[in-house]
């Protein structure tokens, strides 16, 4: 676990700066507030200043900043300091408003009761043991707090057939839009390498998730399996049409 766990810190810390800028054009485009609307919507019907939000997994920021400008009490964690350092960047003159921390999905430093709302995204896929994620999140969740998980079953393509297929379709879409192509202007060698190994790959997700939510005590589970039309730019759209994005929304 150790020796992944670094080499997973070592991936996004030479991705970080890269990651940024895709944050940085969400912050600059139509997601930004189509974000931010969706989270409200499943958010408890409270004045912002009245809820404190963990933003776990923060990468370069996103959540967090619009967050906090909506008025939230926002706390950001991410096991990379370099993305915690672009975050911060990002955030310009919010940075102060938020509370930026170093610490591991699965193993964090608050007490219980902690939270009245989590959000994450595109973070459970590598993690090496996302049950015991899902266990400390309900931890540090306030009795009646929201969880909302945004994930994809990213990497099914390296272990199906067909899925495989999907993925390089929607490449050779991409291509033939002249978009930017979202995967493989990352470091993929380095990305499917590490991929192979997260036991959340090759799973079907996101029925895992309920399974293991329900088992762990979390109440009222609604999962949409395909919400992406509703945050997603045009080129995410056609980078991730075989890969949905969905929501995990949970209660404690």
């Amino acid at each position: 676990m150790e020796g992944q766990l670094k080499e997973l810190e070592q991936y996004w810390t030479s991705r970080a700066e890269g990651y940024s800028m895709v944050n940085q054009e969400e912050l600059a485009g139509e997601q930004r507030q189509k974000w931010l609307h969706y989270l409200q919507t499943h958010f408890p019907k409270k004045a912002p200043e009245q809820l404190s939000v963990l933003d776990i997994g923060t990468g370069p920021g996103f959540f967090s900043i619009i967050l906090a400008e909506a008025g939230y009490q926002v706390t950001a964690v991410d096991y990379t300091e370099e993305m915690l350092k672009q975050a911060r960047k990002n955030a310009g003159a919010l940075a102060e408003q938020i509370t930026w921390l170093r610490m591991d999905a699965q193993h964090l430093d608050f007490p219980d009761s902690q939270f009245d709302i989590i959000v994450t995204r595109n973070l459970t896929w590598n993690l090496d043991d996302p049950q015991k994620a899902y266990q400390e999140w309900h931890r540090v969740l306030k009795d009646g707090g929201t969880l909302l998980n945004f994930d994809a079953n990213w990497y099914g393509y390296l272990f199906d057939e067909e899925k495989r297929l999907a993925y390089e379709a929607d490449r050779a879409n991409v291509a033939k839009l002249s978009l930017e192509d979202q995967y493989t202007c990352t470091d993929i060698d380095a990305m499917e390498a590490l991929a192979k190994n997260m036991p959340l790959s090759n799973t079907l997700r996101p029925e895992w998730d309920r399974r293991v939510l329900t088992k762990l005590g979390f109440s009222d589970i609604q999962i949409e399996e395909d919400m992406g039309n509703q945050v997603y730019s045009f080129m995410e759209r056609m980078n991730y049409a075989a890969t949905p994005l969905f929501c995990v929304q949970a209660y404690k």
